[in-house]
């Protein structure tokens, strides 16, 4: 995607064909900052405190930081170690476990001399293919949109809802829920996004909408608790959102807040819809609410919040009285019966074991 017309992914290999930079999400939308990771210690501080984010981009950026390890020692002990470091960063997002397991695969079986090429040739397949398949989510979900205009019968914009940031910032490129809005804008459909805030890290108001903006598509943001407000008063055509884990049955887990707005949705009659690479699905669990792990963050996330003051500087404040503890927990899971249809690069199917297994027959599973 385009940032002042310059072209960027959110992560890419240097011209010396072993420094690897990112984008620092930290601190947008106030500052574009791109920063470069030379040790494996460096990539997993980027994915713990979040300079990257959102499950692809987690599983790219672990998947460099074995290339990163490698360079320094290519023996099998260091490639255990930056597995282990790695995967401590972030429970959640079943990305980055997958990820290093395709690392592993990759290299494991080869020389010590011949591991550092491959590993650097694997991450950038696994790169790749988060591009074609998030462009491919777009595709599909296009059609719903334009189902969805259709039935407006091309009266006014589409109004799409969406919560926290699933877009180009949270993948390598196009995002997962923002692939199908951002190729409906490129198309002619006239559409408008309502980007909720998702407190308490603000990544819809901080980066949603930073996309949006400079990829010039209409948005409004708003409060989370608007939601549902909207949706009672029909200001709300469908809902898209991303996951950073989905079950086999369906269920999807995403940043903290999608469960209400699922709700919300199912309420209205509006339609819910999960926009998941192959790579977001866990084969292993079927129920989400008991079986994956919540990350739950520091609790400065809640009470403190960073901005720009009128004056430009970008700073901290305080937010709760001293002493009041917080909680963050930072997913719910919203389960299957909720969603109305998931949108993968392979198609758009039910939020079931056998809508999953319609599209990933290779992968599905019997029940047990």
């Amino acid at each position: 995607m385009n940032v002042d017309g310059t072209p960027y992914r959110t992560i890419w290999v240097g011209d010396d064909g072993r420094s690897v930079h990112i984008i620092d999400q930290t601190l947008l939308p106030h500052e574009f900052v791109t920063r470069t990771l030379s040790t494996v210690a460096e990539a997993a501080e980027a994915i713990k405190v979040m300079r990257v984010r959102g499950a692809p981009l987690i599983g790219a950026t672990a998947a460099y930081g074995v290339c990163l390890a490698l360079a320094e020692d290519p023996s099998d002990a260091s490639l255990a170690q930056a597995c282990e470091t790695l995967s401590a960063t972030r429970p959640t997002a079943v990305n980055l476990r997958w990820a290093l397991d395709e690392m592993k695969t990759a290299v494991s079986t080869l020389a010590a001399g011949n591991r550092l090429d491959a590993a650097y040739a694997k991450a950038a397949d696994i790169s790749d293919d988060d591009v074609a398949t998030c462009a491919a989510i777009g595709d599909h979900g296009l059609s719903l949109i334009r189902e969805a205009w259709d039935a407006t019968g091309w009266s006014r914009p589409v109004e799409i809802l969406t919560h926290c940031n699933a877009g180009w910032l949270a993948t390598v490129d196009w995002g997962t829920a923002t692939a199908p809005i951002y190729k409906a804008h490129d198309g002619g459909i006239p559409i408008h996004v309502w980007v909720g805030e998702t407190r308490p890290r603000n990544q819809g108001a901080g980066l949603t909408a930073w996309e949006l903006a400079h990829h010039g598509v209409p948005h409004t943001v708003i409060v989370d608790n608007a939601g549902g407000h909207l949706m009672q008063r029909g200001r709300v055509d469908l809902c898209m959102t991303g996951t950073d884990r989905t079950t086999a049955s369906g269920d999807v887990c995403n940043k903290i807040g999608t469960y209400l707005k699922a709700l919300a949705a199912r309420d209205n009659g509006v339609p819910f819809y999960v926009g998941l690479p192959h790579s977001t699905i866990d084969w292993t669990i079927r129920d989400g609410v008991r079986d994956i792990p919540i990350e739950e963050r520091d609790g400065s996330e809640v009470t403190e919040i960073s901005g720009r003051t009128r004056s430009g500087e970008v700073t901290t404040v305080q937010l709760t009285p001293d002493g009041s503890a917080a909680a963050n927990f930072a997913f719910d899971v919203t389960p299957a019966h909720l969603v109305t249809a998931l949108i993968t690069e392979r198609g758009v199917c039910d939020a079931s074991v056998e809508g999953l297994a319609s599209l990933y027959p290779e992968r599905a599973k019997p029940a047990a």
